[in-house]
């Protein structure tokens, strides 16, 4: 049904969206989140690469944080199985409200396909319009609607010709196989896009809105212009307007002073944390909390600046280049692109409580997206066919994890 119009207004470029109207119940949803998502498959125990946990509580840090319990300071990784392979490019994953399949995005055709959870059956929905794939940028991520199993409805982020842009498509089952998606509705747009640093995840929160990490595009300037799009967290409606309880007034914009968000994933106590791609010097695993600046480019990493809020763990780039991000059994899971590994971050609370630890080193390559798969199963996507790896014979995977 169509609603009121709704403007807002970005500064690089006067960017207007029509967007329809809010229902009362989510303007009314409580803001319930916060900070402010070796076995034998393979993993390496220790360190594996240079990490530095935060030393000291620092504003990631709520003061219930010291009743809660860390999860044991080494944990360990199992590939039970690969579950499709000759994947191209994918970058977003969703896996269906029954775990029955997994949608994967193909960043460079711009396609969504279903993958069957069991059988690794490969079936094309079709190809998202308007997707103009470049550098970093194409079809990124990808989520499925709160209330999927009545309106079946794709959410999508992508590059388009002038803009990151947030869309959202019908999946229709009783077409045919390549015919399934509907046209794209847009819900959001006028992200900044460049030839890097397009950011792309986008996932639903616990409280029913659409978060999106956005990249500054190579223009350092933007990730401190809280009017611009560009090097933040945004906190949406599903029909695109700012989120009730955002905390600038008319504004989308949740965090600002990111270079380029990666991953965006919740923890049981529904606490958001982000990966996030430093320059030269420091990757970043942060946990979130709105209206905060994490300092980008005036910080790279921890810094003694008490108005940006600092990492809960760093990286040498080398070791890291992180993208998505999952939480199970305690700890956040972060793969890596250039480190070629998965990252285990043990929580307590909005702190990391040992030393991160990496698995899979090497054995894969170029690791992407990694989703919960409920309780300690998670899935997890390679990326060697991104135009930065080395395709092996029947790369890009998808591997079916179990964590500890």
């Amino acid at each position: 049904m169509r609603g009121r119009t709704c403007r807002w207004t970005a500064a690089e470029g006067t960017k207007i969206v029509l967007r329809r109207a809010v229902p009362a119940l989510l303007a009314t949803t409580a803001l319930l989140l916060t900070a402010g998502c070796s076995g034998g498959g393979g993993g390496s125990s220790g360190d594996g690469g240079t990490t530095t946990p935060a030393s000291a509580p620092a504003r990631s840090s709520p003061s219930g944080q010291a009743a809660e319990q860390a999860p044991p300071a080494k944990g360990s990784v199992k590939v039970l199985r690969t579950v499709a392979t000759g994947l191209n490019t994918p970058w977003g994953l969703a896996p269906l409200p029954d775990d029955s399949a997994l949608l994967v995005a193909s960043r460079d055709r711009g396609t969504i396909t279903k993958v069957d959870a069991e059988t690794g059956r490969k079936t094309e929905l079709g190809k998202v319009s308007g997707v103009s794939p470049a550098g970093e940028g194409g079809l990124l991520g990808i989520a499925l609607s709160p209330d999927y199993a009545s309106d079946h409805m794709i959410y999508a982020y992508f590059t388009s010709a002038s803009d990151n842009r947030i869309v959202r498509m019908l999946y229709d089952t009783g077409k045919p196989a390549g015919e399934q998606l509907g046209a794209p509705d847009t819900v959001f747009k006028g992200i900044p896009k460049g030839y890097i640093h397009n950011g792309g995840r986008i996932a639903f929160g616990p409280d029913g809105m659409l978060y999106a990490g956005t990249g500054e595009s190579g223009n350092r300037g933007l990730a401190q212009d809280k009017k611009s799009l560009g090097g933040k967290i945004l906190r949406l409606t599903p029909e695109g307007d700012p989120a009730p309880g955002d905390p600038f007034p008319d504004s989308p914009v949740y965090t600002y002073g990111h270079r380029n968000v990666q991953g965006l994933a919740w923890d049981s106590k529904q606490r958001l944390f982000a990966s996030e791609f430093g320059q030269d010097t420091w990757d970043e695993l942060n946990a979130i909390k709105p209206g905060d600046d994490y300092g980008w480019p005036n910080a790279e990493g921890r810094s003694s600046d008490p108005k940006y809020h600092n990492p809960i763990a760093q990286w040498h780039t080398d070791d890291a280049s992180p993208s998505g991000i999952a939480y199970a059994e305690g700890s956040i899971w972060m793969a890596a692109l250039k480190g070629q590994r998965l990252w285990r971050i043990p929580l307590k609370g909005t702190a990391a409580s040992a030393t991160p630890q990496a698995f899979l080193t090497g054995t894969y390559g170029r690791l992407r997206t990694v989703v919960s798969a409920g309780g300690d199963k998670l899935w997890l996507t390679t990326s060697n066919t991104d135009g930065r790896g080395s395709p092996k014979s029947g790369d890009d995977r998808i591997l079916e994890l179990e964590v500890k």
